[in-house]
């Protein structure tokens, strides 16, 4: 029987996209934040776009390698912004800020429809709900659980800047088991990655993966659209979870 179900945030319970000037648009307005704190970087917006996102990418690469996340100073001044030397002791008080505006205004962020009605129905079912991703901020996925308003909804909210692990390393996935007071066997992940959600699910060992389609995970998949990584379901939307989860259970 299933008896939780995690989602995944980005890519799952919204999706991102970067029109074209929003990398430069986010610069301008990493810039200007930095500079109401004292630190002036003497670059042009177009210019450290372009370090974000090669700083960015290599950052994911380091990280999706150990499976670590490291603390947002860390981040910050080792990886998004070590071209211009600014110093762990002046970005630690504003790295979390620095996170939250990454992660929350880099990308266009659309929320998925019927997320409450999804999750209504499956607390009607007695599910415990719950959430897994990996992202910088520490702040930033409760603040969009709250947008969404579904924050209260939660049992648990497990993320890789609170835990310093990153999927698919199943140690991110025990988190949450000891936290909901279940094991794997009674367990339902629902994400959009191959290489990060479907992979951590088969890690973790949980009863049953649900891919939610995404052309955006596609650039970070790329390579395994043939390496037997399969979910159990694969849906399009939302609202068809919890129809997967009572057709499971009632084989029970």
């Amino acid at each position: 029987m299933i008896r939780g179900v995690l989602f995944d945030l980005g890519g799952t319970l919204h999706t991102a996209s970067s029109p074209p000037g929003r990398d430069v648009w986010f610069a301008r307005r990493l810039l200007e934040r930095l500079e109401d704190y004292g630190i002036r970087l003497d670059t042009a917006p177009e210019a450290l776009a372009e370090k974000l996102e090669k700083n960015g990418e290599a950052y994911k690469h380091a990280s999706e390698k150990d499976l670590r996340e490291l603390p947002a100073v860390e981040i910050w001044n080792d990886w998004y912004l070590r071209d211009w030397a600014v110093g762990r002791e002046r970005l630690e008080p504003i790295a979390e800020e620095l996170s939250f505006l990454y992660d929350y205004e880099r990308v266009k962020v659309i929320r998925r429809p019927h997320i409450r009605e999804t999750l209504d129905a499956l607390r009607a079912q007695g599910m415990k709900l719950g959430l897994i991703s990996n992202i910088i901020s520490l702040s930033v996925a409760p603040h969009f659980l709250e947008e969404y308003g579904v924050r209260d909804y939660m049992d648990c909210v497990v993320l890789s800047s609170a835990t310093g692990i990153r999927k698919p390393s199943p140690d991110i996935f025990r988190v949450a088991e000891r936290e909901l007071g279940l094991g794997p066997e009674v367990l339902a992940y629902v994400g959009d990655t191959l290489s990060r959600d479907v992979m951590g699910t088969r890690n973790a060992g949980w009863r049953l993966m649900i891919q939610i389609r995404n052309p955006g995970a596609a650039r970070r998949d790329r390579g395994l659209e043939h390496a037997g990584l399969e979910p159990d379901c694969l849906v399009d939307a939302l609202e068809e979870i919890p129809e997967i989860i009572r057709r499971e259970n009632a084989k029970h």
